[in-house]
């Protein structure tokens, strides 16, 4: 539930751009998800800890809910004030802040792993399957959505991306940092290394539909056959 609470991140931006979504609506949706997340969060992960028994020092308390605020709305308002300042800078900081970025996520997936390297085969076998669904239902969701509702194809791509990644480092960080439990990071650390397999599968097939439909859109009228 933490896992499909927290939004997009830099990952969905950087998977939209490679498969030539709409990178600015991408990374306006994940700006608005990250604002909401910090209120979203804190009440979804109390529902859950309620609702499926958990211990109950996992409860978020005010300082604990804080701290969830500051992780995810700090990142977002340092980035959209670096670009008011400075929209060259952050052009030319783009790249390496995304590479950064994943540095950072493989970074806590690994010390988070490094712990539980013992269970890691076990935790595979209980929410693999899980995450990957996860993962998959997020971004054929995010997609079909936005063509049902007559966007284009780099809109769709964009939206699917921004559904289907979510930041796991937000997950994480919340997970082992204000929550202290290893147990409920495991779901994260798993779908941060199916997500990259997954999202690469799925965003290779749908781009190929959407470079095949546009090159139908612009065949001449005059080179289909008759009937």
């Amino acid at each position: 539930m933490l896992l499909a609470a927290s939004p997009g991140g830099p990952t969905a931006n950087l998977f939209s751009h490679l498969f030539r979504g709409d990178v600015a609506l991408n990374i306006t949706l994940t700006a608005v998800n990250s604002v909401l997340a910090a209120f979203t969060i804190p009440v979804i992960t109390n529902l859950a800890i309620n609702y499926f028994d958990a211990d109950g020092e996992l409860g978020l308390q005010l300082g604990k809910l804080l701290q969830v605020m500051v992780i995810v709305l700090i990142p977002v308002a340092l980035g959209m004030a670096v670009r008011r300042v400075s929209s060259n800078f952050a052009t030319r900081a783009d790249r390496p802040v995304r590479i950064f970025s994943i540095f950072v996520l493989v970074v806590v997936a690994i010390g988070a792993l490094l712990g539980e390297k013992e269970n890691l085969v076990e935790y595979f076998q209980q929410v693999g399957l899980a995450t990957g669904l996860v993962c998959l239902i997020s971004l054929s969701l995010g997609y079909l959505g936005a063509r049902l509702l007559r966007l284009g194809a780099p809109q769709a791509i964009a939206t699917s991306m921004e559904i289907g990644i979510h930041n796991t480092t937000i997950a994480l960080t919340i997970a082992l940092s204000v929550l202290g439990s290893t147990e409920v990071a495991i779901p994260a650390i798993i779908y941060s290394i199916l997500m990259y397999v997954l999202a690469t599968i799925f965003g290779f097939a749908i781009s190929r539909e959407t470079r095949a439909a546009s090159k139908a859109e612009q065949q001449p009228a005059s080179s289909l056959p008759n009937h």
